[in-house]
């Protein structure tokens, strides 16, 4: 099934969002991008160039490069929806619209990182349905996930130590961060900020 049939049949409400793309993106450098808060040039060019991810889905195989956001268009529908899709629960193949603060936090942390390679999702949206499953089979899943909400990613750098993801992540000062140094990733949302290992 594609990306665009099964989006859909589902709602995709990108107006949930109460502020701007740009102002949000502000609020999240103004709370620190490390060091990019301190170079005003190359913070300056991230809020006025256009934005993509670049990600490899370790689940299912398919990496992504995607213009997502532009100073003209704002969030663009049509890659959201790819981005979407690509981030769907791999169990069952189904897609929740994603929020676009954790797509937001991604990028900013591509960005700090100057990765010249995909970073790697290893968990993204669970239905509640693969939750449950989670939860009874494995210790430290949340119930009440964000991923369920599609509001976080679970990602590790390949060639690179999970402890500097890491601290890259809490420097945005936005959202839960999750260090996880045995299994190898960063759990990212766009909830309140949090920080637990």
């Amino acid at each position: 099934m594609c990306a665009d049939a099964v989006l859909q049949e589902q709602s995709y409400h990108l107006e949930k969002q109460p502020e701007s793309g740009r102002r949000r993106f502000l609020k999240l450098a103004s709370g620190g991008l490390g060091a990019l808060a301190l170079l005003s040039g190359p913070l300056e060019a991230a809020v006025r160039r256009e934005r993509y991810l670049s990600f490899y889905n370790s689940n299912t195989g398919e990496t992504i490069r995607q213009v997502y956001w532009t100073p003209r268009e704002g969030y663009i529908r049509q890659s959201l929806k790819e981005i979407s899709w690509a981030l769907r629960d791999h169990h069952n193949d189904l897609v929740k619209p994603f929020d676009y603060n954790v797509l937001d936090q991604l990028y900013a942390l591509q960005l700090q990182l100057d990765s010249r390679i995909p970073i790697h999702v290893i968990s993204a949206y669970r239905s509640p349905v693969t939750n449950d499953r989670l939860c009874e089979s494995r210790r430290g899943v949340a119930r009440n996930s964000y991923h369920i909400q599609a509001m976080a990613l679970d990602v590790r750098l390949p060639n690179g130590r999970v402890s500097d993801l890491c601290r890259a992540a809490r420097s945005l000062g936005a959202g839960g961060v999750g260090y996880y140094p045995r299994s190898n990733f960063v759990h990212i949302d766009s909830g309140p900020i949090r920080y637990w290992s």
